[in-house]
């Protein structure tokens, strides 16, 4: 089995020694950094993906995952559910530090290495078509942003709404905790009744549902890719990897 290691963003990544094992009623592929497990069995092809819209491997991994999904031949028998994973609960409303700094102080490393870590996820984003500005993002707490999401799923759009924090956040430098904030972008995506959230804690006991689903398969990185009930991608592994994943799920219907 390959051994765990954490980014500074929080995001359990896996080593690549890992090597392929199967067994009754399991099958673990761990080729550059890739887990797969063979979980619950449902009756339609769903992904549920477990993401933090601060989270730049989750921003690179859902992107991955959609054009993973534009190759793939069921594609239309596809549904995709946005489950809520918080890097860190207890992360204040705001800071006086960037989010360079921050990494630094927390992990006790060279603020320039800090920075050179957050410059080498843009430049993964910028290989997928994505601008990202690590100086301007501004870390934060990002309970109500998963308030958010869970709200718009039931509207159906949640990954647009999702999408829609991610770039606010990575691109755009906006506040993820600042509730002003998260109502206009709900507003930008059609997301409806945003302002009633704020009067009370609509949707907290779904997004402490997700997180405790999420601790009961095990779940400790993210993002995690849940593929069918039937196998585990945790990472973002690529679009061919990905894709790989979702013809194993397949077969397995």
């Amino acid at each position: 089995m390959p051994t765990m290691i954490r980014h500074p963003s929080g995001a359990d990544v896996a080593t690549v020694n890992a090597t392929p094992v199967t067994g009754p009623g399991r099958a673990t592929f761990g080729v550059d950094s890739t887990l797969w497990h063979d979980c619950l069995v449902s009756d339609t092809f769903e992904i549920d993906v477990w993401s933090d819209v601060v989270c730049p491997f989750c921003y690179l991994g859902t992107r991955q995952l959609a054009i993973a999904l534009g190759d793939f031949e069921h594609r239309d028998d596809v549904v995709v559910r946005h489950r809520a994973f918080e890097l860190d609960p207890g992360a204040a409303l705001e800071y006086d530090q960037t989010l360079d700094e921050l990494l630094a102080s927390k992990y006790a490393m060279p603020l320039e290495r800090a920075r050179a870590l957050n410059e080498r996820m843009q430049d993964e984003a910028a290989a997928l078509g994505m601008t990202w500005s690590m100086r301007s993002a501004r870390p934060t707490n990002t309970f109500d942003a998963h308030r958010v999401i869970a709200l718009a799923s039931t509207q159906g759009l949640d990954d647009e709404m999702s999408q829609r924090l991610f770039r606010a956040y990575f691109s755009e430098g906006q506040l993820l905790s600042d509730r002003a904030t998260l109502s206009a972008l709900a507003g930008e995506v059609g997301v409806n009744r945003v302002d009633e959230l704020w009067r009370g804690d609509e949707f907290s006991n779904d997004v402490r549902a997700d997180e405790t689903q999420a601790r009961d398969l095990g779940i400790t990185g993210v993002p995690t890719l849940l593929l069918d009930g039937k196998f585990m991608v945790v990472g973002a592994q690529g679009p061919a990897k990905i894709h790989d994943a979702l013809e194993r799920a397949w077969g397995r219907r």
